[in-house]
């Protein structure tokens, strides 16, 4: 922390939104080389109000090229053995985590919580620790019944889905006119965006939305986010197909995304079907930040998202299929009053789900 990846921003979020709520918060870190140099703080844009502690743990992640996972093992091991003492000598009331290696450690503290966000391998491995702990926080009811057909109690799984900071992703014409940010960002102004902001990891769907472009030509195909890995693939594959409707933007500071989004006609959620974390567990931060944008969304149907999306609110496509997803985009486009009413639906609909409601759903569940 900070990351580039989407869970940095999460954490950020709840540690200022549980804070704002009147606790006493306190971000526990293992200790790791980071090339991001600027603080948590900034980096998210989020209020200083809670501490940040980094315990010793051993970072050899640069080593991965060569070593394969064991870097990783490594550091979750150390940081555990740290944590574990740390938590012996400390003062705490609860203690609430997402990281499943570091389940043995909370069995210090008699309030543990443990937020999940999708089933882990080898479950077998954690339920023992699963069912002891106080309570669990699944981001998904997909999730949730998944635990409680694997033997844990119902009443000790909340579901709270990820949320969104309405506010800042809310830009209104008032402020900046779609021609001003455009310009802004310098892209055309007389030209139809299709945008994705996010990663491009395979079940994310951003090659099918890449592939889907291909069937509107017209249209201009904006990309935010990814590793610069994964950039670099997406930018030799477009050469290759040589598409020509394809803007690859990069990584963006996540403030600078509410602008991005903005930009855009039509915002594209394209999941795939092909994995299960994809198919039923995930929650994606840009659904919601997507909905509060007030921009019509084409997602792909599939069981994790229609926990928040449906057909009032997103137009719906079979996932991993590029023509039925252009189809979606193309409808969208050519009905302008469909498009409005399900960005206004949308909008309505993300108002019970900003930071700080989930983060109160959460405090009235772990002082039941």
């Amino acid at each position: 922390m900070p990351t580039e990846k989407a869970h940095g921003i999460q954490i950020a979020k709840m540690c200022e939104s549980f804070a704002m709520k009147g606790d006493e918060v306190e971000l526990i870190l293992p200790f790791r080389v980071n090339k991001i140099k600027q603080d948590i703080f900034s980096y998210y844009n989020v209020e200083n109000n809670f501490k940040i502690k980094r315990l010793p743990a051993i970072d050899l992640i640069y080593l991965d090229r060569y070593l394969g996972n064991l870097p990783f093992w490594l550091n979750e091991i150390t940081f555990g053995v740290s944590l574990f003492f740390y938590l012996l000598f400390m003062e705490i009331d609860v203690i609430y985590s997402r990281d499943i290696f570091i389940l043995p450690a909370l069995f210090l503290k008699k309030k543990a919580f443990f937020e999940i966000h999708s089933l882990p391998n080898r479950f077998y491995l954690y339920k023992f620790c699963l069912k002891k702990i106080k309570g669990i926080v699944a981001i998904t009811s997909q999730l949730k019944r998944a635990l409680i057909k694997r033997g844990l109690s119902q009443n000790k799984i909340l579901v709270a889905c990820d949320g969104v900071d309405i506010q800042q992703f809310t830009i209104n014409n008032s402020q900046l006119t779609n021609k001003e940010i455009r310009k802004r960002l310098n892209l055309p102004e007389n030209k139809k965006i299709i945008l994705y902001s996010g990663h491009l990891y395979g079940w994310k769907g951003a090659a099918t939305l890449l592939e889907s472009a291909r069937y509107l030509p017209e249209a201009l195909f904006v990309f935010v986010g990814g590793t610069d890995k994964d950039i670099k693939s997406f930018e030799l594959r477009v050469v290759r197909d040589k598409l020509k409707n394809i803007l690859i933007a990069g990584r963006k500071p996540h403030s600078q995304i509410p602008l991005w989004l903005s930009s855009a006609d039509a915002l594209v959620l394209p999941n795939s079907a092909k994995y299960e974390i994809s198919r039923l567990w995930t929650s994606p931060l840009k659904m919601f930040e997507y909905m509060a944008s007030k921009k019509p969304i084409i997602a792909s149907d599939l069981p994790s998202l229609r926990e928040v999306l449906n057909e009032k609110n997103a137009v719906l496509v079979s996932p991993d299929n590029p023509e039925e997803l252009a189809e979606g985009i193309k409808k969208i486009l050519e009905h302008p009053e469909l498009a409005q009413s399900l960005a206004k639906q949308a909008y309505q609909d993300v108002q019970e789900y900003s930071w700080e409601e989930r983060a109160q759903k959460i405090i009235d569940f772990v002082i039941q």
